[in-house]
């Protein structure tokens, strides 16, 4: 089963860059999307942002100009859910959307940032990490659940050093703080979820995000990815960025699973 999650920069400017025409030809079971930028009813729509043979879900944000995720999915799922359900909305900082199958959830993941106007911010990273660490409560509580769960995210966070082009120079920045890469720690250590991407790729040189806003200029880090809960982790077969064409400055993230029964 072939899943593929993309962070947009924007659904309108990745159509019309070839993004639909591409994803029709990958043969994907679930395509998740992350920053959408557009309404949920403008992409419902939009004959455009439609894929024959998958059903669309939407979730977008009171923001129209920022965040918003979606799933298409061949099979139609048996719930959906928005949010995770924080007891402030505080989960609607970020977008959350699952769609839940007979053994098997999807989640289309986009994390806040921790900056504002792309410089460092306080207020913006206590966001985050109050996001991050309600999440992760969340994902414990889920992970004692008999299904399995697959979570496509741009997450805003890069792990380790093999995953920021110039690590050496970004211990101060955000994505990469000390608390950040710890979350992480404890997201794949004690929790037991996986980072589905390094089960089937162990290159080094493996970036996803350019902050320039070109692919392949300036520094590179691999902030998406997708995140298989435990069960799952011995069942990735293929994972790779898609580099051959920029739709954002996010590369496509594609893995395949064997997994035969949704």
């Amino acid at each position: 089963m072939r899943v593929i999650s993309v962070s947009v920069n924007g659904i309108q400017q990745a159509g019309q860059r070839g993004l639909f025409d591409w994803l029709a030809g990958q043969d994907a079971e679930i395509i998740c999307l992350q920053d959408l930028r557009a309404r949920a009813y403008y992409v419902e729509d939009s004959p455009e942002f439609q894929l024959d043979g998958y059903s669309g879900y939407f979730f977008d944000s009171p923001d129209e100009h920022c965040n918003g995720v979606a799933i298409y999915t061949r099979q139609m799922p048996k719930a959906v859910m928005f949010g995770f359900g924080l007891p402030n909305g505080e989960d609607m900082n970020g977008r959350y959307l699952q769609a839940d199958f007979e053994r098997l959830s999807v989640i289309s993941l986009l994390v806040p940032e921790g900056t504002k106007d792309g410089i460092k911010d306080e207020t913006a990273h206590d966001a985050k990490m109050d996001f991050l660490h309600g999440l992760q409560d969340h994902l414990v509580k889920i992970s004692h659940k008999r299904r399995d769960y697959i979570i496509c995210a741009n997450l805003g966070l890069a792990h380790s050093h093999i995953d920021v082009e110039h690590a050496d120079i970004h211990n101060d920045s955000s994505g990469f703080l000390p608390e950040e890469r710890q979350w992480l720690d404890q997201l794949y250590g004690d929790i037991g979820y996986t980072d589905a991407f390094r089960e089937g790729n162990e290159d080094a040189d493996e970036f996803s995000w350019w902050p320039s806003g070109t692919i392949g200029e300036g520094d590179a880090w691999r902030t998406d990815t997708q995140i298989a809960s435990k069960n799952l982790s011995s069942r990735v077969e293929y994972a790779v960025l898609y580099k051959s064409k920029a739709f954002s400055n996010h590369t496509p993230v594609i893995v395949d699973y064997e997994i035969h029964d949704l």
